[in-house]
């Protein structure tokens, strides 16, 4: 339980922070869905930079 705290468990609790309450801001299941998307887009973006740099990650976006 400990390793799945430290593993799992804080992705959430970022989440909900960068939010800035514990409810979606939305409505309907469509509309939370995606504003959840958003958000883990948000947030895999920040940790992906936080780990390789925002240069490598533009050069490893194709187009």
């Amino acid at each position: 339980m400990t390793l799945r705290r430290r593993t799992v468990e804080h992705v959430f609790g970022t989440l909900k922070a960068r939010m800035g309450t514990t409810h979606f801001l939305t409505r309907r299941l469509k509309n939370v869905r995606t504003e959840m998307a958003l958000n883990v887009l948000a947030y895999n973006m920040k940790r992906m930079i936080s780990l390789i740099g925002a240069r490598r990650l533009m050069e490893a976006i194709p187009g």
